[in-house]
């Protein structure tokens, strides 16, 4: 679900400097605050749409609640500085 990812912006500005503790805490800040949004972060992406965010981690919250949920990315397996751990973080909160 390619609207459960980072903005592009948020991606570029950071992807180089993951490794770094401040940058890693900085981004976490960043993509929260984006998939709590309204939506404005649409009006600058060219091919990745976030909204409806909120909707989508409300239903794998509740589809959690029942099924196992996989949430997977390009990063490998044991990165510690990937969206999909802060992802998970936000579904168990919905």
């Amino acid at each position: 679900m390619a609207n459960l990812g980072p903005s592009e912006r948020l991606l570029r500005s950071a992807l180089k400097s993951l490794g770094d503790e401040k940058v890693w805490r900085d981004f976490a800040k960043r993509y929260k605050a984006e998939m709590l949004s309204s939506g404005e972060i649409d009006k600058s992406n060219v091919t990745i749409k976030n909204h409806g965010q909120k909707f989508t981690l409300r239903l794998l919250k509740r589809l959690s609640e029942k099924e196992n949920v996989t949430v997977m990315c390009h990063c490998a397996e044991d990165e510690r500085h990937c969206h999909r751990h802060l992802l998970q973080e936000l579904i168990l909160r919905s």
